[in-house]
């Protein structure tokens, strides 16, 4: 296996896998070739899983198209009342009142609630169907209850959203396609 490796004041060996083909080993200046092979080889294993799943992600990528900054503008304009709608829809069924809304273009969250109240949810929600999005806004409600994912949380969702496990395999599933189409430039 073909690999870079970057040396500096560090202390440790640590092995980044920037994508299918790319491996960088960050190594201290000292450190020896066969101390870094030593460690190549114990996470291997590890090594070949990364790339596989990058090797995915680069194949999805590579099919979808991502939204204009025009296209990405008006989804957020129109997230906002959306969120606010189901929001308000959801709240009394789940028991708890809100803050304010946010809508943000995240790589990685669908969606947050503050010890204050406030919610945040991702715009790319706005390209799933409307009972994943639903599922999001009961998720992050209940979280004013349960600022946790306990066995209470849980039962909380699903006492509004029964289907919630559906929904959420269909997040983990399919929900990168639509971070990518809302990602290029990262804002609004």
């Amino acid at each position: 296996m073909k690999y870079e490796i970057i040396r500096s004041k560090r202390k440790s060996i640590g092995i980044q896998v920037v994508s299918s083909e790319k491996v960088i080993v960050r190594a201290p200046m000292k450190a020896s070739i066969k101390s870094i092979e030593e460690v190549i080889n114990a996470n291997i294993l590890w090594i070949e899983k990364q790339k596989n799943r990058l090797k995915k992600t680069e194949e999805v990528k590579k099919n979808i198209e991502p939204l204009s900054q025009k296209e990405l503008k008006e989804l957020a304009e129109k997230a906002c009342i959306v969120f606010r709608e189901r929001a308000e829809y959801f709240a009394p069924l789940v028991g708890v009142t809100y803050g304010r809304i946010t809508v943000r273009n995240q790589k990685s969250r669908w969606g947050s609630c503050s010890s204050k109240g406030n919610l945040n949810f991702n715009v790319a929600l706005m390209l799933a169907p409307p009972e994943v999005l639903d599922y999001v806004v009961v998720h992050e409600l209940s979280h004013r209850i349960y600022m946790n994912h306990s066995k209470d949380f849980w039962a909380k969702v699903e006492s509004v959203c029964p289907s919630y496990k559906e929904h959420e395999k269909w997040l983990k599933t399919e929900g990168a396609k639509l971070i990518y189409q809302v990602r290029p430039g990262g804002t609004f």
